[in-house]
């Protein structure tokens, strides 16, 4: 289990109770999210590319056709286990490793880009960002990607989210709004920014894709003891079978942040 001040009020949570459920339902980012990296010129054949917070290995597994050089690392030993699992089975040649952000360790100058997406707010930034600036090469890129639902622009979302509140009233991952991401700002020792940009994007979703996204969110599946579990899901089904039709969209805010290693 993970316990940090800054997230949920300290409750603790655990990725790797809801690994298979997020291998099934949490690679959901559009074709045009991908675009927007490889427009760039970043992922690509000839780099090596380190993903921070890698989880089931979601990013590399999508973007390996392009021909980086990848290396994902998790905190978690399930997640890894997921990603290895679904790579394997694509055959994608993709190295994981199991490790808090701040525990690696590679060479000096050892990466073209680090990408780090969905995860950017769990690190410790003042030790994160010295050792990003380490491992990446000269003129090196640093990425950091997020895609969030709108729950004061979408129903369902938003509905869905209500129920996660009773469940986790201290749970700080509702209420998104489009936004720039926020770079701390012991990373501009180190870094610059290069560009970012913030689009709203439909995602399709059946109520089974939708309920299983939201189960494996962090304060659902990740935190909630079994029984808080059970009921949860007796809930957001009802809920789903009452607003939601059989096929909908979900709409969400993709942002992305480029930054140059000085």
């Amino acid at each position: 289990m993970q316990v940090n001040a800054k997230i949920d009020n300290g409750k603790a949570f655990d990725w790797g109770r809801i690994s298979e459920d997020y291998a099934r339902f949490r690679d959901i980012y559009p074709d045009e999210f991908y675009k927007k990296i490889i427009e760039r010129r970043l992922c690509m054949k000839g780099q090596k590319v380190l993903d921070l917070g890698t989880g089931t290995g979601v990013l590399p597994r999508n973007l390996y056709r392009y021909g980086a050089e990848w290396t994902g690392v998790d905190i978690s030993e399930n997640q890894i286990s997921q990603a290895v699992r679904l790579s394997e089975e694509s055959g994608m040649d993709i190295k994981y490793i199991v490790s808090p952000t701040e525990d690696i360790v590679f060479p000096n100058e050892s990466f073209d880009v680090v990408t780090a997406c969905q995860c950017f707010w769990y690190f410790d930034h003042q030790t994160v960002a010295p050792k990003l600036y380490n491992v990446l090469k000269k003129d090196g890129r640093l990425l950091v990607l997020y895609m969030a639902w709108l729950p004061f622009e979408d129903e369902i979302a938003g509905e869905s989210e209500k129920l996660v509140l009773k469940y986790s009233p201290g749970w700080n991952g509702a209420g998104e709004t489009l936004k720039p991401i926020d770079i701390p700002d012991c990373f501009f020792d180190y870094f610059e920014i290069v560009s970012h940009e913030e689009q709203r994007t439909n995602v399709p979703f059946t109520k089974e894709k939708w309920h299983g996204r939201m189960k494996a969110c962090r304060g659902v599946g990740a935190s909630l003891n079994d029984g808080e579990l059970a009921e949860w899901e007796i809930e957001h089904l009802n809920l789903l079978d009452k607003i939601a039709p059989d096929e909908f969209e979900i709409l969400h805010y993709m942002a992305l942040t480029e930054l140059r290693r000085l």
